[in-house]
């Protein structure tokens, strides 16, 4: 049985079908999902409208909520999925890591990821700073690359928090991958705290054999900076 929150999403979410928006939309992400085309303004607006008519789902029924929505075919329902945890994550439970960790690795793809990595599992992991090492460690050395990429994003947002002994040892263990998405992660994580500490990076990028790609987007910010002197 369809739970009621899901079918106000389902009536609110298809008010917004646009099929000329789906075609462009899903090839946009290489035909991995079907869309009904709704955009990001539409879906915050869209948000807006279901905690003004039904608030949030209670903590005993988030968990079927969420995934309820990662079931559904349509990438939107996805988005909304994280649209609501968006909206949890302050106050996440300690034992909300196990289906945390379960979106990361369903229906997996850099847009769902590296929303969860960045927001849900950084904002998890301020909470609980014990539960850290042994849970990031385990993703870096499993065999799922999306695991592996959440362990090198999730302290996108950290700044000075950064634990940076932990982030370039968990690049230096993915050092000759020849996954895309994995060398781009690495890229990423050092460009967003090249901002932080500028210097570190350009030490670590200087020592450490990186792959032109990940070289690359780990001094995008720095070279601009020294362009602008």
């Amino acid at each position: 049985m369809m739970n009621e929150y899901i079918r106000l999403i389902k009536t609110l979410l298809l008010s917004y079908e646009n099929q000329d928006n789906a075609v462009i939309m899903k090839k946009y992400m290489r035909d991995q999902f079907a869309f009904i085309g709704m955009k990001a303004p539409q879906r915050k607006e869209l948000v807006r409208k279901l905690i003004k008519l039904n608030g949030i789902p209670s903590e005993d029924e988030f968990p079927s909520v969420i995934a309820e929505l990662w079931q559904a075919p349509e990438r939107e329902y996805q988005y909304l999925a994280l649209e609501l945890l968006d909206r949890k994550m302050k106050h996440f439970e300690e034992k909300d890591m196990e289906w945390l960790e379960n979106l990361i690795v369903n229906k997996s793809w850099w847009d769902t990821v590296d929303w969860i990595a960045s927001k849900h599992i950084g904002s998890y992991f301020m909470q609980y700073p014990g539960n850290k090492n042994d849970i990031t460690r385990r993703w870096i050395d499993s065999n799922d690359i999306w695991l592996k990429r959440t362990a090198i994003l999730f302290q996108l947002k950290y700044k000075t928090r950064t634990d940076e002994k932990l982030l370039y040892a968990y690049i230096n263990q993915c050092l000759g991958s020849t996954e895309f998405f994995i060398n781009k992660a690495i890229g990423w994580a050092l460009r967003e705290y090249s901002k932080t500490n500028p210097q570190s990076v350009i030490d670590f990028v200087e020592q450490t054999p990186l792959t032109k790609l990940s070289k690359t987007e780990a001094l995008k910010v720095i070279k601009k900076k020294q362009k602008q002197l």
